[in-house]
């Protein structure tokens, strides 16, 4: 994008999977938007995502479930194997549909969906700052042209410009890291439909099939994330982190490992938004709001970072919907003061449903994220007494509906 200004009535910064998704649910409701994306191709980074049956209930929403049903199995079952201990159990991850999803095919068909133009690559917001004379976003550029929006949705990740517009606590880090990758089986892999977790005293190693040949796996450590930040851009860095780490684990898993897709490999130092944080966060400045990962970045203990954020994008939507027709995007003076207080209202209204789930979902996921990574005996227990007070229903999460479009 060449330098200047440029007015445009909603944008959403980031085109991950709740930009998309976003941008796909207001399109569903005859809603133009426009998504700035900062790489220069469409973003699947990492390497799959599992959606719970919430998050089905929102793509369902959206019309693209059918289509992503066929790229992905069904998972029946969770099963967990303690390595140290020689014991080994079946527990529900879930009460409905379950699959692993490539992030590419999920974030292809979300962009296969949206009217031509609507994503415009290498578009990096840097910041963003309120017009003194509207009160609308004025969004910076990494080109140096400046946006004049009506409505800005940050959905531009963990690190967020927008995020940092609205002053909201950075994320915080757990002293967990997790490694992510694909090892595709020509032959096929023959492994049942279920999720596996390996637990060993430090590491745990989890795998999941996508298809028939392809599956998602993951390594999670309590501790000695790697000093040396090289080792997170290299793809061969972190195989070889892995591999050690996992050398005393089962010979399959190994091999798992050892044969990943490189390009999809990623080591990723865990962050979470702390849930109270979740509770007191104000999470809409004039007519801009945040969703996703931008809002409540989560450890990925409940599986539940995805399935949420395209609930925000459902719950967005439909907001933005219920009001944005009682206004003209265009009005100025008097008018436009009243078009600010409906728009304000609608993203009060998304803020309010979506408050109280996701403080949940992060307290949960901040409970065993402090359980794994505690050494004390004492606050293990505490920490399993409050879950069992809190959660006695620990799937409950994934029964959660955000409704209708």
């Amino acid at each position: 994008m060449e330098c200047g200004e440029e007015d445009i009535d909603i944008v959403i910064a980031g085109g991950g999977i709740c930009g998309l998704a976003t941008a796909l649910a207001l399109h569903r409701k005859g809603i133009k938007s426009v998504v700035l994306e900062r790489s220069e191709t469409l973003r699947a980074t990492g390497a799959a995502i599992l959606v719970l049956p919430n998050g089905w209930c929102a793509l369902d929403q959206l019309f693209v479930a059918s289509k992503l049903r066929q790229t992905a199995l069904p998972i029946q079952r969770a099963s967990e194997i303690w390595l140290h201990e020689n014991k080994q159990g079946t527990t529900q991850l879930m009460d409905g549909e379950a699959r692993c999803l490539q992030r590419g095919d999920l974030v292809t068909i979300l962009a296969e969906n949206l009217p031509h133009g609507t994503i415009r690559f290498g578009c990096q917001v840097l910041s963003v700052k309120s017009d003194p004379l509207t009160s609308y976003p004025l969004i910076q550029l990494q080109s140096g042209s400046i946006i004049k929006a009506k409505i800005l949705i940050g959905c531009d990740g963990a690190h967020s410009a927008v995020a940092e517009f609205l002053e909201l606590k950075p994320p915080k880090l757990f002293s967990l890291w997790s490694v992510r990758g694909l090892t595709c089986y020509p032959s096929g892999h023959g492994l049942p439909h279920e999720f596996v977790a390996l637990r060993g005293e430090n590491f745990v190693v989890g795998r999941i099939p996508i298809d028939h040949n392809l599956v998602y796996w993951y390594v999670g450590g309590q501790e000695g994330y790697p000093t040396d930040s090289n080792i997170s851009k290299d793809p061969e860095l972190i195989r070889e982190f892995t591999l050690e780490s996992i050398k005393a684990f089962p010979e399959e898993m190994v091999e798992m490992v050892r044969r990943n897709d490189p390009e999809k490999l990623s080591l990723t130092h865990l962050r979470y938004c702390a849930p109270w944080d979740i509770l007191l966060g104000k999470f809409r400045k004039g007519t801009v709001t945040v969703a996703g990962d931008a809002m409540h970045v989560m450890g990925p203990f409940l599986g539940q970072g995805g399935s949420a954020a395209l609930e925000d994008a459902i719950v967005l939507a439909r907001c933005l919907a219920q009001r944005l027709h009682q206004i003209d995007l265009k009005a100025e003076g008097r008018q436009m003061r009243v078009t600010q207080n409906v728009i304000g209202e609608a993203m009060d209204q998304f803020v309010n449903e979506r408050r109280m789930r996701l403080a949940k979902l992060s307290l949960q996921t901040y409970l065993i994220g402090s359980l794994a990574q505690s050494s004390s005996s004492i606050v293990k227990i505490m920490i399993i007494a409050l879950m069992m007070i809190l959660f006695r229903d620990p799937i409950a999460h994934t029964r959660y509906d955000c409704g209708d479009l």
